[in-house]
């Protein structure tokens, strides 16, 4: 058996297949172009199109080495030696063209003629049905009837993925890891043996009645874990023991100051940190940042898991980030995009430690008072997530590793009250609670949308909704939904705002104020009746808002130009995170780590700008969705799109899919100009900008603004910035004679006469227009000046008075510096309090300062 390192299993696994016929192609993206799949799972992934038959193949024999991440068993990470969230999937691929044979022959010739692992470590499993499977490992290849195991669908059989699709049996190869294991087999023996590779033969298709029928082209989707190849050939126990992962555990090592190999309760910690580290650098360097939702949440889990293993360890501050150059020097030639992002990662790593270090001791601590009262209760776990970023599969790990079970099922509702609040905050609530009316309505008619070429169209009336029932007419003065056979309204979806306008039939008139499409299909108006009364059955003509429609279309347009824009100009980890297509503005959402500078805001400004003023159309055209995203059709994870999907396109500068409304050029659009670039939450940034005729009264404003200023300060618009410049040098010299005149105050209230009634020392002055600090340096300085008692200073400001209380050390047995503000405070009309020692207050009347002081008095006498 060879001894090789990763880089040369992966390269011989290439190479060997290359050899065979097949494209050497690259890793795909950990992120997919499919809206079902958060990240890539399998190396089969990228290829999806083409088992489904949607997409020809460009090459029939692919070879790959694909990045995948996986958390279905992230609690196992760490804790046994083959899991993990980040792996390479070796893989080969046909498509139509070889077959079982073929796939089972090349990969027997890779294990025991490349990788000369010996045959008689060596098992296959079979599907119990597949007996072409079985004469090829038989006959062919030769292996004895004891080392073919049939196993039951569960084992050896693989997909559907969906309801219906392609399927087949697939076979594997397992390796004996006890050579000493007598009459071992991976069905009775599970545990002494480690699949390495498994074959898939598609070759069937599962109806929506659950039948198969034989796929006219059958292909070979074949997986083999890098990990576990390497552990074999590098003879070691466990997946962490390999080159891949022993460098990095060197440097957690480091970091930490815990050894490894020496506690397998700190090993533990050491593994999860190995593991996550090269998964959240792999994520991140995708674009991918920690979020409360879809593909940053997963992030979010992976990297606070490691933080709280880090915390096991003693890691009290951030920590993660100094592991990253162990994973780039490792990975980087492999995948150059870790180098290339190897600072941007450590940014994000670093900012999402200290984020969840500020939360976690206080998490912790209540979530260890909750573990002792023997359950966690759903309202616990949702606590500890709201409110201390605890993930809740991190709640019920902690929970499992004391025995105590977490109430999923309160937890999950408490998330579905959170998200219900949010859409009643975004004003839906009343198609939450309608939506089953609309379905009733949905399944006799549906409503065609005409908006994309027409801003009025005639249409008769299908339905009529009020308080949450469908009723036969609405009449004037009333507001209700009317849904319509066809309707040139767009209804608010995908961040676009729904039109506005007038409904009318012969005998009514509505205001259109909302437009909603609370089932898929049916297009609820929601109107005002201003005159008459409207039926079911109505024939009706429907006319749009025109001026605010395109008004909308020209921010929807140019929304695409400034996302296309930000991935150009801040790099390709830009991914919307969130939009709002209004008429007066556009908000845009976007993944980013930190501010956006002037330059970068002035060149996304200037590079936006030259693309309206080319006037490039904007062409739109329906494709299928697999089509589209091959031309390279930007897809929202967050969005569903069907299988035909509407592509808009504005030269070679942006190409989105999308349902909204667009100009027709981009010189449409008019002036962009950002107004507002600010954060989102964490590692989201926002941006608003205006366009067309928002962008001219935007700059009217600002306008204005300079007008009034220059006539304020009598100077021409070119000396502006000199004149406020010259007057705030003015303003700090004069702020400075305040202050050295308020300092003499200081030196004169010093000068004050000390009394003393019954032993006790006490000293008052009354200054005027004194700043708060220099009050209180007054009353210290008169504290200090007669050492044991107390000192009041009263100070006039603009008709009100304030006072200052200062009592020594000493005499804070006998009198309390709040007490004494309050008592004085009281006489002048206000309020106020402090410390024993020291105590500020104010009042409304200053000329009964000195009642207040004939008050002080009576305090010294102790009345």
């Amino acid at each position: 058996m060879r001894n090789l390192s990763s880089e040369e299993i992966r390269q011989e696994f290439l190479k060997f297949f290359e050899n065979k016929g097949h494209k050497v192609l690259p890793s795909a993206s950990l992120v997919p172009d499919d809206p079902q799949l958060m990240f890539t799972i399998a190396g089969m992934v990228p290829f999806k199109p083409i088992f489904w038959g949607k997409v020809k193949p460009v090459y029939k024999r692919v070879v790959t080495c694909q990045k995948c991440l996986r958390t279905t068993d992230i609690e196992n990470v760490g804790r046994t030696p083959r899991h993990h969230t980040f792996f390479e999937m070796l893989g080969n691929f046909s498509f139509g063209d070889y077959f079982k044979r073929e796939a089972i022959e090349w990969a027997w010739e890779f294990v025991t003629e490349v990788l000369e692992i010996p045959e008689k470590r060596l098992w296959v499993t079979i599907y119990e049905e597949d007996e072409e499977a079985y004469k090829i490992w038989s006959d062919i290849i030769g292996l004895p009837e004891y080392k073919i195991i049939r196993m039951g669908k569960k084992d050896n059989f693989w997909g559907p993925a969906g309801p219906t699709g392609p399927c087949g049996p697939d076979s594997e190869i397992h390796y004996l890891l006890d050579p000493n294991c007598k009459d071992c087999n991976p069905k009775e023996n599970e545990d002494k043996f480690l699949e390495i590779w498994n074959l898939v033969f598609t070759q069937l298709y599962m109806d929506e009645n659950g039948n198969y029928h034989p796929l006219e082209k059958k292909n070979i989707d074949t997986g083999a874990g890098l990990e576990r190849i390497a552990a074999v050939l590098q003879n070691v126990p466990s997946n962490f023991d390999t080159d891949l992962f022993v460098p990095i555990i060197k440097k957690i090592e480091e970091v930490v100051g815990v050894k490894y190999g020496e506690s397998e309760k700190t090993d533990v910690s050491i593994r999860v940190i190995a593991d996550h580290i090269r998964a959240s650098i792999f994520v991140i360097a995708e674009g991918v940042f920690p979020s409360n939702e879809g593909r940053g949440y997963v992030l979010r889990r992976i990297i606070r898991r490691a933080v709280r293993h880090g915390k096991l360890l003693g890691m009290n501050k951030p920590f993660l980030y100094k592991i990253v150059d162990s994973v780039v020097e490792k990975m980087g030639k492999i995948y150059p995009e870790v180098v290339e992002k190897k600072n941007f990662v450590k940014d994000i790593l670093k900012a999402e430690e200290e984020r969840f270090l500020k939360t976690l001791d206080q998490g912790m601590a209540l979530l260890e008072k909750i573990l002792n009262k023997g359950k966690v209760s759903g309202e616990d776990a949702f606590r500890l997530y709201d409110t201390y970023g605890f993930p809740v599969d991190l709640t019920v790990e902690i929970a499992g590793e004391k025995g105590v079970e977490v109430d999923m099922g309160g937890f999950n509702k408490k998330m579905e009250e959170q998200r219900k609040r949010a859409r009643e905050a975004l004003g839906d609530v009343e198609f939450i609670r309608k939506e089953k009316v609309y379905e009733e309505v949905a399944k006799r008619s549906k409503t065609a949308f005409t908006g994309y070429e027409k801003f009025e169209d005639s249409s008769r009336i299908i339905a009529i909704v009020k308080d949450g029932k469908e009723v036969d007419n609405l009449a004037q003065d009333n507001e209700g939904f009317v849904v319509v056979e066809k309707t040139p309204f767009y209804a608010e979806k995908g961040g676009q705002v729904a039109d506005t306008g007038i409904m009318e039939s012969k005998e009514a008139r509505a205001v259109v104020l909302d437009v909603k499409e609370p089932v898929e299909g049916v297009i609820a108006h929601k109107v005002r009746v201003e005159k008459g009364k409207f039926n079911k059955g109505d024939e009706v003509i429907l006319k749009v808002d025109v001026e605010r429609r395109k008004a909308i279309m020209r921010n929807h347009t140019a929304t695409h130009l400034l996302h296309a824009a930000l991935r150009k100009i801040l790099g390709d980890h830009v991914r919307q995170a969130g939009s709002l297509v209004a008429p007066d503005r556009l908000r845009f959402d976007f993944t980013h780590y930190q501010a956006l500078s002037k330059e970068e805001i002035e060149k996304i400004e200037y590079m936006v700008n030259s693309v309206i003023l080319e006037n490039i159309p904007v062409i739109i055209e329906e494709k299928s969705y697999d089509e589209a995203v091959k031309e390279g059709a930007m897809a929202l994870f967050d969005e569903k799109y069907g299988d035909v999907v509407r592509v808009v396109k504005v030269g070679e500068f942006s190409e989105e899919l999308c349902g909204g409304t667009h100009v027709s050029r981009t010189g449409d659009i008019g002036l962009f100009k950002v107004t507002v670039e600010e954060a989102a939450a964490a590692g989201v940034r926002r941006i608003v900008a205006v366009t067309g005729f928002n962008s001219l009264n935007y700059l009217r404003k600002k306008e204005y603004i300079i007008e009034d200023v220059k006539f304020l300060l009598d100077v021409p618009e070119d000396m502006l910035s000199e004149k406020v410049k010259k007057l705030l040098d003015e303003i700090k010299n004069l702020e400075k004679k305040i202050k050295k005149l308020q300092m003499g105050q200081l030196s004169s209230a010093a000068q004050a006469e000390i009394k003393e009634l019954n032993g006790i020392k006490y000293v008052y002055t009354v200054t005027e227009d004194l700043d708060n600090d220099v009050m209180r340096n007054t009353a210290d300085s008169l504290a200090s000046k007669i050492k044991s008692g107390v000192a009041v200073v009263f100070n006039k400001t603009d008709g009100k008075v304030s006072l200052a209380v200062k009592v020594t050390k000493d005499m804070i047995d006998k009198f309390k510096a709040g007490n004494i503000a309050r008592r004085l405070a009281k006489i002048l009309g206000g309020g106020g309090g402090g410390r024993p020692d020291f105590a500020q207050a104010g009042g409304k009347d200053p000329g009964k300062i000195n009642d207040a002081i004939v008050e002080l008095e009576r305090i010294i006498r102790g009345e």
